[in-house]
């Protein structure tokens, strides 16, 4: 895709970035179109940057808000496509969907010549085209380490392949993103989880910077539980609403969003908004049992989120066991946002079951546990208190957590690191 007509020029028009320069061209990736990368990137904007932003539109998930309002400065969006849906659980497929979509991504990246390009969410395959790319061109780039993919494939690869197949699946993606991590001109991983693994794989702890995720307040106002949405959707005033909203794929358990409507036929709506995977084995398991009180709805435009997660009584959040500590999912910050109890079934382990827990903003089980996960339902299904004081710590928890200028001036301070010039070059405009 061409940026001619966005207002950036194109890379020609630019030379390197020197001492005494006080802004940076930023190439940011986000694969997933998460809303917080896009919250990074337009305070980098309002900070004199200039910055592009990519996501991949095929990829099937909750999207975040890439309008650019005129106080973000010099910010442009550009959407990236593989030509179909990414097929995620189709190894040959996806491989060469990657390859390609790599491609793309190079070439938007050569004509916009970036000083820095900041990587996040992007599967290991188009991120070794990237390094390369980066490596030829002399471009540093940060690995914003969301997940790590390599620990999740193996776990996958183990399951479906098994035997000595399975392994050497592993063990060439656990390869592949160690040596990427190690090529990175600096680190961001979310997490403190992320460290030893870090550390086994040499990756210097001077180059790792840890910033936890956030959601961006702004876009995600608490709003009345009777609302547009709610109303749109048919809901009833009188009827309690379980909702959970995002990903539902292999490292989640639909099986628990099932049994949760199973227990609740009469006095509860299970609402679960999602596409993929999970999704379709919900349908498959409505198909032989039909539960009328179990709602599959598609992704929603992320301007009605704020009055989706109002609408719910409690908002639900799955991981499996095996994902533990290697992937954090960030709709639990979104949902901190909207004032609303949480029930999670996540490994202790986990950041997102910490981060609950240290709120106060609902109950965590175990994955394992559906007769736990189905009490602690029940408890807040039952309990107008608990819910109350859960949703006040919820928000207040982000109020006084998510800070985009201090999360801001971390990463001006990481992207200073991967330029390697710090302490001469300004970047905190």
């Amino acid at each position: 895709m061409s940026l001619r007509g966005t207002g950036f020029g194109l890379a020609g028009d630019k030379g390197k970035i020197s001492a005494g320069t006080k802004a940076t061209r930023v190439l940011l990736h986000d694969f997933a179109g998460h809303a917080f990368p896009m919250d990074l990137t337009r305070a980098l904007g309002r900070r004199g940057h200039t910055v592009l932003h990519t996501y991949c539109e095929s990829y099937r998930g909750g999207k975040g808000r890439f309008d650019v309002d005129a106080d973000d400065g010099d910010v442009s969006v550009v959407s990236l496509s593989m030509g179909a849906t990414f097929a995620k659980y189709s190894p040959l497929r996806r491989v060469s969907q990657e390859i390609a979509y790599g491609r793309r991504f190079t070439a938007l990246a050569e004509e916009f010549g970036p000083d820095v390009v900041v990587v996040c969410n992007m599967p290991i395959v188009v991120q070794r085209v990237v390094a390369s790319w980066c490596r030829q061109q002399g471009v540093p780039w940060v690995f914003w380490l969301q997940d790590l993919y390599s620990v999740a494939i193996r776990a996958a690869a183990a399951q479906r392949l098994g035997g000595t197949a399975g392994k050497l699946a592993g063990y060439g993606s656990e390869s592949l993103e160690r040596s990427l991590v190690r090529q990175a001109a600096a680190v961001v991983p979310i997490t403190e989880d992320f460290q030893p693994l870090l550390d086994r794989w040499g990756v210097e702890r001077e180059r790792c910077t840890v910033i936890e995720n956030w959601a961006p307040l702004a876009d995600l106002p608490e709003r009345a539980r009777e609302n547009a949405w709610r109303r749109e959707q048919g809901i009833a005033d009188d009827r309690f609403v379980f909702l959970y909203s995002g990903t539902l794929g292999l490292k989640h358990r639909p099986e628990l969003l099932f049994e949760l409507a199973a227990q609740h036929t009469d006095d509860a709506d299970v609402v679960v908004i999602s596409e993929g995977m999970g999704e379709q084995r919900l349908r498959a398991m409505l198909a032989e049992r039909p539960l009328p009180n179990l709602r599959l709805l598609p992704f929603q435009p992320f301007e009605q989120f704020p009055d989706i997660l109002g609408a719910a009584d409690t908002l639900v959040a799955l991981l499996e066991p095996s994902a533990g500590t290697f992937s954090v999912p960030s709709k639990v910050l979104s949902y901190l946002c909207a004032g609303r109890p949480i029930l999670g079934a996540i490994p202790s382990e986990n950041l997102a079951a910490r981060t609950v827990e240290r709120s106060g903003a609902g109950l965590v089980v175990p994955p394992t546990d559906v007769e736990a996960f189905l009490l602690a339902a029940k408890q807040l299904r039952n309990d107008s208190r608990l819910r109350q004081v859960a949703g006040r710590c919820a928000r207040s928890y982000a109020e006084a957590t998510f800070d985009t200028d201090v999360v801001t001036d971390r990463f001006v301070d990481v992207i200073g690191q991967a330029l390697g010039s710090a302490r001469t070059i300004d970047l905190t405009v």
